[in-house]
C-alpha cells in the first residue's frame, strides 16, 4: 500500500464517524427537514467515497476485498452527480444502518498498516 493509502483511509473512516454523529439521535421525519443536517451529512458521504474512490486507484485489489467501498464510490457519484434524485430515506439508513460494517472493514485496513 502506498504512503497516501493510511490518510485516505483515515479521512474515510472520520467522514463516516461525522456522518453518524450528525445522524445521532435523529429520525428519518427530522433529517429530512433540516437542510443544514442533510447538507452536512451528503457532504461527509461525498468525503467518504471519494476517499475510497482514491483508494481503489491506489490499491485495485481492494475492490476485490468486498462490495462497501464500491456502494461508498456509488453513493459519492449519485450524491455529486444524481443531487436531483437524492433519496433521503436511502441516505438516512445508510448512514444509521450500513457504514458500521465499512468502518470495521477500514478500520481492519487501518490496523494492518500501523
Amino acid at each position: 500500500m502506498t504512503d497516501k493509502a493510511p490518510k485516505l483511509l483515515f479521512d474515510a473512516i472520520a467522514a463516516i464517524v461525522s456522518a453518524q454523529e450528525f445522524m445521532a439521535a435523529c429520525s428519518l421525519e427530522q433529517y429530512a427537514g433540516d437542510k443544514m443536517r442533510r447538507s452536512a451529512v451528503e457532504r461527509q458521504l461525498e468525503i467518504l467515497g471519494e476517499a475510497c474512490s482514491r483508494l481503489a486507484r491506489l490499491e485495485p485489489a481492494l475492490l476485490d476485498q468486498g462490495q462497501n467501498l464500491k456502494l461508498a464510490i456509488d453513493l459519492r457519484n449519485r450524491i455529486i452527480h444524481g443531487y436531483d434524485a437524492v433519496d433521503d430515506e436511502i441516505v438516512y439508513l445508510t448512514v444509521t444502518e450500513d457504514l458500521d460494517v465499512l468502518k470495521a472493514d477500514l478500520t481492519q485496513l487501518l490496523a494492518a498498516r500501523g
